[in-house]
């Protein structure tokens, strides 16, 4: 079951992504079917103490996000992701996925600035979906039973 959680994810996680990149936008139902399939895990799981730590880190991680978003800094979509990725992976794994996603959007961000000579006076956006989408994407296969059967 665990092994069908990650593939649904990761396949989630890629729609976010090429949604973001497309349209600048994360789609509600998207973020809704990764903040279900979350819940489903944290059933199968069964570890209502983890499942507790889980629900309070996202609920932080969403009121910051939210102040970021009020504040003009991000825009809507990116901290329900972040928020329903949090849901799926867990909090046990919440400081890599943090790390991962701040590098992948370094990343990002240094390509945008790199490509943005083309438009000059032309507003910045950085699909940061792309950066949420890889660091769950990531994080879930490393969660893995298949993957780390091959790894370690």
């Amino acid at each position: 079951m665990q092994n069908l959680i990650t593939l649904i994810g990761v396949a989630l996680f890629f729609i976010a992504a090429y949604s973001d990149v497309k349209s600048f936008r994360i789609p509600n139902l998207l973020v809704a079917a990764v903040a279900l399939l979350a819940v489903t895990r944290l059933i199968v799981v069964g570890d209502p103490g983890a499942a507790i730590h889980t629900v309070g880190a996202s609920v932080i991680l969403l009121a910051i996000g939210f102040v970021l978003f009020w504040q003009g800094i991000v825009s809507a979509g990116d901290p329900k992701l972040i928020t329903a990725a949090v849901l799926l992976i867990g909090y046990n794994d919440l400081p890599s996925f943090l790390i991962f996603m701040s590098i992948c959007g370094a990343l990002l961000a240094l390509a945008t600035f790199a490509t943005r000579k083309q438009k000059p006076n032309a507003k910045l956006y950085i699909p940061y979906g792309v950066a949420i989408a890889t660091a769950g994407s990531v994080t879930l296969l490393f969660q893995s039973p298949f993957v780390t059967s091959f790894i370690g």
